[in-house]
């Protein structure tokens, strides 16, 4: 592949050499890089990551690898993929300034992002995991989905300029073919990657891939996915890419952003909170974990109404693209065919993200890339209980999203099957 003929991973030992140079580098942690601290940290499923001290301070250096990671070099990837990280975090540091880590380096034929330390930070799914509840993160969460979302598409953006990013981020191709198999495919038949608790899960997961009406919802939710460029998407948003402490929420990792449906987002990042709920059963050696429990529902609500709020509150002073024009609206007086074009608008949304959430949760159960909060749960019974919850949960929202009317219906069906016996 002619992009990879330059390209050199770094490792621990030679990065200083490598970096040494790099003024963004000097700058932040000291001219001399032998004197630089060098760990690699990087446990996601794609890249190499490492934290680099020096005498001034430290930093973030991310670069991708010509494959996933988590399978190796039988699977290649593009480096071209923290190309569009590196847009994306550009972008979404613009429309909700303060929630993504500062780029301070970008090198794209060696495919690295030098980026700003979070620290004292810790990743959101492990302070989940722990018992950790954050006061901030439900309000952070609805107001960048709001922000990012809106102010990336047509109800925004000037139209040349969408188009222009639309087809930018078009030939993220590589990244959305992984997601659109791994996420609304291979979880409903016997994909070679796939993996879940066996035998645990044996049957229900017969149950599912011979579900004709949760199959046919997660090719409707595919076709959304690959078909409806309303804005620029993160592309990943899970708990696992967002970084917090009590006092802040930065979210990072958006390396598989592309022109996608609103609701994707939404109803991901929803979807890894209600997985969480549901897991708790599995964290309690040290006590109840009912407080954490109304906590995440809490989350969860906080969420979707400071994203309605924000979008709402966006709609009415900053939609000055080419969609629902305000000269056809307020201008003539009708402030009223405004509203119900927002209501309109946000329904859809509400609807669709209950369908990706029900797809993300079979897949984080069924598919390749599992999450921590099920699978830090030793005892393989107690984990499948608990991912048995999150099916059903998942299978339910899905297939009946049209007849849900709010979170807190969800909320309720959550709470009655985490009381549910599992044998």
């Amino acid at each position: 592949m002619a992009e990879t003929q330059d390209f050199q991973a770094l490792d621990a030992v030679t990065l200083p050499a490598r970096l040494g140079d790099n003024p963004a580098m000097r700058a932040a942690l000291g001219s001399d890089a032998s004197s630089w601290r060098v760990r690699e940290v990087g446990d996601g499923n794609l890249n190499l990551v490492f934290i680099v001290e020096g005498d001034k301070g430290t930093v973030i250096v991310k670069q991708a690898l010509p494959y996933v990671r988590l399978v190796g070099d039988s699977w290649p990837l593009p480096l071209k993929r923290s190309f569009f990280e590196y847009h994306a975090l550009k972008r979404q540091a613009e429309r909700d300034p303060g929630m993504v880590p500062e780029i301070l380096h970008f090198d794209e034929a060696q495919a690295l992002i030098v980026m700003e330390f979070l620290s004292p930070h810790i990743i959101l799914r492990q302070a989940l995991i722990n018992g950790q509840q954050l006061p901030r993160i439900g309000r952070d969460l609805g107001l960048f989905l709001a922000r990012t979302l809106f102010r990336g598409s047509d109800f925004s953006m000037p139209t040349k300029a969408r188009k222009t990013d639309l087809a930018l981020f078009a030939d993220n191709v590589e990244l959305c073919d992984i997601t659109e198999n791994l996420v609304f495919s291979d979880p409903y038949f016997d994909a070679r990657m796939n993996r879940h608790t066996s035998p645990q899960l044996d049957g229900i997961v017969a149950e599912l891939r011979a579900d004709r009406d949760m199959k046919v919802v997660a090719q409707k939710m595919k076709h959304l996915f690959a078909a409806n460029a309303e804005t620029l998407l993160h592309g990943d948003l899970h708990t696992g890419s967002v970084m917090v402490t009590m006092d802040e929420t930065r979210v990072i990792d958006p390396e598989f952003a592309f022109y996608g449906p609103m609701a994707f987002d939404v109803g991901m990042l929803l979807a890894n909170f209600w997985m969480n709920f549901l897991a708790q059963a599995g964290h309690e050696e040290a006590g109840s974990r009912d407080g954490m429990r109304a906590y995440l529902l809490d989350v969860i609500e906080q969420i979707w109404s400071s994203f309605t709020d924000e979008f709402t509150q966006l709609w009415r002073t900053e939609r000055k693209g080419i969609l629902y024009e305000t000269r056809l609206f307020e201008d003539r007086g009708d402030a009223l065919g405004a509203e119900q074009a927002l209501d309109m608008v946000l329904h859809d949304i509400f609807v669709d993200a209950l369908g990706f959430a029900g797809v993300e949760m079979h897949r984080r159960i069924l598919g390749l890339a599992h999450n921590a909060d099920f699978e830090t749960i030793a005892d393989p019974n107690l984990r499948a209980r608990c991912e048995t919850k999150a099916l059903k949960l998942g299978r339910h929202i899905a297939v009946n999203r049209h007849a849900i009317h709010s979170i807190a219906e969800v909320n309720k069906l959550a709470v009655r099957l985490e009381k549910e016996f599992v044998r």
